[in-house]
C-alpha cells in the first residue's frame, strides 16, 4: 500500500511545484531530492582544497560546479551545511551573486538561472568536521550525507557526479582519491596532486586520504594495488601484507565472474587508517580500511581472519554493489550493504582456507541479528526514509546480518542459478545509474516460480521474527504425530515462509529432514514412524531464522555426536530460549559453557559459546552470583586453557579468564603475565593485548594499578597508539572524580572526534564492577544522543548507547531509559529504536537476575 502511495505522490509531484516553491529546510528532505532529480542532470564538481595548514586552521577551497538544468521552476537549492559567512565569492553563469545560505542550503534565485548548461564558481572554506583532521594525516568520510558538510554539492545518491580534484599538501604527505593521479606539483613548503577526473558517482562516495603515509604496491596480471598504511609493528606487516592482497585480488576475480562485469572503474586503491569509524568504506579508487581489522598478528584467530576476509571482501563487492549500481535513496542503503555481505560470504569459502562455510555464516550474523530483532526496536529491513539528515540511523545489525539470512533464503527459495541471472541483469540494466528495491524484485519475479511478492513482504518489509514450537506424540518409542507451529514474536499475524532442518539425533548416529514453513500449524508426516530421537536440535544446518525449542536435558550428547554448525544452531537456541523466557535459566547456561570450556575443540564455535558465557556471566547473573561461581570458572577456563593445544583456542580462554578475573589469586596471576610478558603455555600477546591486560587491572582497582597504566604509556611505540591510550587513561582512573570529569568533557563535540576511542572509553566508565556509580551518567547520556546522531558518524550513535547502557541490569537503570522515553513523546522514532534496541538486555536482567 506505501509503495502506491509513492507512485501517486511522484505522479501529482510536477503539479505542487509548478505551483508553490519548495521549502528550504535542514537535510535534504524527500520532495526536494525527487525534484532534483528530475530537473538536474549531468553534474560535474571541480575542487580545489588546500590542506598544507595545522588541523584547526581554516581550509581555503574553490569549487566550480556544472551541470544541466531540464527546467528553472525553482531556486536552486544546493546543499551546504556551514555558516552564512562560509562563502566569500559566488559566481552563477559568470555574473557575481551575493550568497545565500539558509537551513544548510545555498539558494540560486531563478533569475541567474537557466534551462540547459549552467556554471556556478565558489570560493569559500570548507567544512572540516568530516575531514577528520590528524596531525599526520586527513580523511574524508561522507557517507551518507556529510559532503554537503564540506563542500556545496547536491547531497543526494541519485545526482551521480564526475569529481576532479586537486589537493595542496604539506610536501612529505602522500594522497589517493577516486580518480587517478595526473601530477604532482612541488612548490616551496607544499605540492599540488592534481587527479584526473573521476568516475559517475555519488557524493557520499567521493573520498581522498591524504597525511604522512607508508605506502606499498602489487601488480597481478594487468592491474595495479596501490596501499597506505601507518602500522609500524613488522611483525603484523609481515603477517598480513601479502594475504591481504591476495583476498583482495581473489574477491575482484569472484565479483567479474559472478557479474559478468569487469570492474568497472579506473583503479583500486586502499588506505588503512587508524581508528577509523567503520570496518571499512567503499570509495570507488579508495577505499578506507580500519588499519586494526587489516595488520593481524601471526597466531591471529579464525574469527579474526574470517572478519578480515568479509572486510575486503565485503568493500569490492561494494564496487558492483553500491557503486555502479546505486540505491535511489536512502531507504534502501540496506540493498548495497546485504549484497556486499551477501557476495563477501560466497567469497570468504574460496579465500579462508579451513573454512566451514555455513558454521561461518551462522557465527558471522545470527547472534548480530537476533540482538536487535528480540528488541522492542526493531525494524523491517527496509525501512521510510523521509529526510537524508536521518539517513545514519538506518545502519544497524539488520541490515547488516538479519538481511544476508534473508538472501540465503531467496536464493533457497529461487534457486543459486536463478538468483545469479537476475542479479546480473539488474546490474546490466542500472549500471552507472540508480535502482530501488521494487526495481531488483520485478527482475527477480520474471526468475523465479514462487510468489516473491508474498515473500518480500515478510522478509523484507516488515519487522520481527518467528518463535517455533512443536507437539510430539509418541507411543512405544515410536513417533505418531509431529506438528511445528510458529507465531511472530510480536504477536502479529505473520507467517515466514523459509527452509530448515531438524536434527533427530540417537546414540549412534543423527539424521536430519528439511522443513518449509509456509504456514502457522504445519504436520510433519515425514517424522512419523520413526524412533524417539535422544535429543532434537531445530535449524541443525543453520539456514532457519527465528526462536527454535531447545532444552538442557541431562542426556543431551551436546559436544560428542553434532557437528560443528549442530552445536552452535544448539548453542543459540539455548541462548535465544533462556534470554525470551523459555525454560531455561541463566545459570543452566553457565553450566553448559562451564562442561564446553574444555569439551568444544571448533574454534568458532569456542568463539560463540565464550562470548555468550561473557554476556550471561555480566548481564544475566547477580553480583552475588558472579562472587560465589567466579573460583569454580576462573578454575575452569585456566584447566580448560592447559588442555587445549591449539595456541589460538588457548588465547581465547585466557582472554574469558581475564574478562572475569573476580578472585585476588585470578587478577595477581593477570599482572604477573603483564609484568614479566610471559603468557602461559603457546599463547602470544601483543601490544594490543598488554593493554587490555592493564585495562582490566585498572577496572579492578588492582594495587598499583596506576602505575601499571604509566608503564603500559612507556612501552607504546607507534605514535597513534600511544595517543589513543592517554586519551582513554582518565576513563581507567579509579577516582571517580577524574572519570565524572571525563565523562563531562565527552559533551565538547571537540573531545568526541575519536569515535572509536570514545566508544572504549564508554565501555571503561560503564563496566559492570562500576555500573553502581557510573549509573548517574546515563539521564546526561539519553539527553546527548540527538547532538551525538547530529555531529558524529553513522555508527556512533548505536556505539555510544551499547557502550553505556550495554551491562545494566537493575529496575533504576530500566526506569531511566523508560522515564526519558516517556518524557520525550515526540522524540525522532529511529533514535527511539536505537534506544529500546540497547536498553534490552537491561529489561530482561530485571526479569532474569534472580
Amino acid at each position: 500500500m506505501k509503495y502506491v502511495k509513492h507512485i501517486w505522490a511522484a505522479f501529482l509531484f510536477p503539479l505542487f511545484t509548478n505551483a508553490q516553491s519548495l521549502p528550504v529546510t535542514t537535510g535534504v528532505p524527500l520532495p526536494l531530492a525527487d525534484y532534483r532529480s528530475k530537473n538536474i542532470k549531468q553534474v560535474e564538481y571541480a575542487l580545489d582544497l588546500n590542506v598544507t595548514g595545522a588541523p584547526t586552521t581554516p581550509i581555503p577551497a574553490t569549487e566550480t560546479i556544472r551541470f544541466k538544468l531540464l527546467g528553472n521552476s525553482q531556486p536552486l537549492q544546493i546543499d551546504f551545511k556551514a555558516p552564512p559567512d562560509a562563502i566569500s565569492k559566488l559566481l552563477v553563469n559568470g555574473k557575481t551573486v551575493k550568497p545565500d545560505i539558509r537551513n544548510e542550503h545555498l539558494v540560486i534565485p531563478m533569475q541567474w538561472l537557466r534551462t540547459g548548461s549552467n556554471t556556478v564558481q565558489i570560493q569559500f572554506i570548507a567544512g572540516s568536521t568530516s575531514l577528520n583532521r590528524n596531525a599526520d594525516y586527513l580523511y574524508t568520510l561522507l557517507v551518507p550525507e556529510k559532503a554537503r558538510s564540506v563542500f556545496p554539492c547536491f547531497d543526494q545518491p541519485n545526482i551521480k557526479a564526475v569529481f576532479q580534484l586537486t589537493l595542496q599538501l604539506p610536501l612529505a604527505w602522500q594522497a589517493i582519491a577516486n580518480g587517478p593521479l595526473q601530477d604532482s606539483v612541488i612548490n616551496a613548503n607544499s605540492k599540488t596532486y592534481h587527479f584526473q577526473p573521476s568516475d559517475t558517482i555519488s557524493t557520499y562516495l567521493f573520498a581522498f586520504v591524504a597525511g604522512n603515509f607508508a605506502q606499498t604496491e602489487v601488480t597481478s596480471g594487468n592491474r595495479t594495488i596501490h596501499g597506505l598504511y601507518r602500522e609500524t609493528d613488522s611483525a603484523k606487516l609481515s603477517a598480513s601484507l601479502h594475504s591481504l592482497f591476495a583476498i583482495q585480488y581473489d574477491a575482484l576475480t569472484f565479483m567479474e565472474t559472478y557479474t559478468g562485469i569487469p570492474y568497472p572503474f579506473k583503479k583500486f586503491d586502499f588506505a588503512a587508517i587508524p581508528d577509523f569509524q567503520f570496518g571499512g568504506m567503499e570509495h570507488p579508487g579508495a577505499i578506507e580500511y580500519k588499519a586494526s581489522t587489516l595488520f593481524l598478528e601471526e597466531s591471529a584467530t579464525r574469527d579474526q581472519l574470517n572478519a578480515r576476509s568479509n572486510l575486503l571482501s565485503h568493500e569490492t563487492a561494494h564496487m558492483w554493489f553500491g557503486d555502479l549500481v546505486t540505491m535511489r535513496w536512502f531507504n534502501d542503503v540496506w540493498m548495497k550493504e546485504v549484497f556486499a555481505n551477501f557476495m563477501a560470504d560466497k567469497i570468504g569459502n574460496l579465500t579462508v582456507s579451513n573454512n566451514n562455510f555455513d558454521l561461518k555464516f551462522l557465527t558471522d550474523h545470527y547472534p548480530a541479528a537476533y540482538n536487535t530483532d528480540r528488541t522492542q526496536g526493531t525494524h523491517p529491513i527496509r525501512q521510510q526514509l523521509d529526510n537524508l539528515k536521518d539517513a545514519g540511523s538506518m545502519y544497524g545489525n539488520i541490515i547488516y546480518h538479519k538481511a544476508p539470512i534473508m538472501m540465503r533464503q531467496l536464493e533457497l527459495l529461487m534457486g543459486e542459478d536463478s538468483l545469479r541471472e537476475g542479479l546480473r541483469e539488474y546490474l546490466r540494466t542500472y549500471a552507472n545509474r540508480n535502482a530501488s528495491w521494487p526495481d531488483l524484485i520485478n527482475i527477480l519475479d520474471k526468475h523465479c516460480t514462487a510468489n516473491l511478492q508474498a515473500w518480500n513482504k515478510v522478509w523484507v518489509n516488515e519487522s520481527s521474527r518467528p518463535v517455533f514450537d512443536y507437539t510430539m506424540d509418541t507411543t512405544g518409542g515410536i513417533i505418531q504425530h509431529f506438528v511445528l507451529t510458529q507465531h511472530a514474536e510480536d504477536g502479529s499475524k505473520k507467517i515466514w515462509p523459509q527452509f530448515f532442518a531438524i536434527a533427530l539425533v540417537y546414540e549412534d548416529h543423527t539424521e536430519e529432514i528439511t522443513v518449509s514453513t509456509d504456514s502457522a500449524i504445519m504436520r510433519l508426516s515425514q517424522l512419523s514412524g520413526r524412533p524417539v530421537p535422544q535429543a532434537l536440535v531445530f535449524n541443525a544446518n543453520g539456514q532457519g531464522y527465528g526462536v527454535f525449542p531447545a532444552t538442557l536435558a541431562s542426556n543431551t550428547p551436546v559436544y560428542n555426536l553434532f557437528t560443528p554448525l549442530m552445536r552452535a544452531s544448539f548453542y543459540l537456541n539455548c541462548y535465544e530460549n533462556a534470554l525470551s523466557g523459555k525454560g531455561i535459566t541463566p545459570l543452566q547456561l553457565i553450566q553448559l559453557y562451564h562442561k564446553g570450556f574444555t569439551q568444544e575443540r571448533e574454534e568458532l564455535n569456542l568463539t560463540l559459546l565464550l562470548d555468550q558465557f561473557s554476556s550471561v556471566f555480566w548481564r544475566f547473573l547477580s553480583q552475588q552470583q558472579r562472587t560465589d561461581l567466579a573460583p569454580a570458572l576462573e578454575i575452569a577456563l585456566w584447566d580448560a586453557m592447559n588442555r587445549n593445544s591449539y595456541p589460538n583456542q588457548q588465547k581465547l580462554l585466557l582472554k574469558a579468564y581475564s574478562n572475569i578475573a573476580l578472585t585476588k589469586g585470578a587478577q595477581d596471576t593477570l599482572f604477573h603475565i603483564w609484568q614479566k610478558k610471559q603468557p602461559p603455555l603457546q599463547v602470544k600477546l601483543y601490544e594490543d593485548d598488554y593493554q587490555n591486560l592493564a585495562a582490566t587491572l585498572a577496572i579492578r582497582n588492582y594495587p598499583g594499578y596506576d602505575t601499571v597504566l604509566l608503564a603500559q604509556l612507556q612501552r607504546i611505540e607507534n605514535a597513534d597508539r600511544k595517543l589513543r591510550w592517554q586519551f582513554l587513561l582518565p576513563a581507567l582512573s579509579n577516582d571517580t572524580a577524574q572519570r565524572s570529569q571525563f565523562f563531562t568533557s565527552l559533551q565538547q563535540r571537540s573531545n568526541r572526534s575519536k569515535e572509536a576511542w570514545v566508544g572504549t572509553a564508554l565501555s571503561y566508565l560503564h563496566h559492570p564492577l562500576r555500573t553502581s556509580q557510573a549509573i548517574s551518567y546515563l539521564p546526561q547520556s539519553l539527553h546527548m544522543l540527538e547532538e551525538i546522531q547530529q555531529t558524529g558518524d553513522i555508527f556512533f550513535p548505536q556505539n555510544w548507547l551499547g557502550a553505556t547502557l550495554g551491562y545494566y541490569q537493575t529496575t533504576a537503570a530500566g526506569n531511566i531509559v523508560r522515564n526519558f522515553l516517556k518524557t520525550h513523546p515526540g522524540y525522532n522514532p529511529k533514535l527511539r529504536d536505537k534506544i529500546l534496541q540497547a536498553a534490552d538486555n537491561i529489561f530482561r536482567a530485571e526479569k532474569l537476575v534472580k
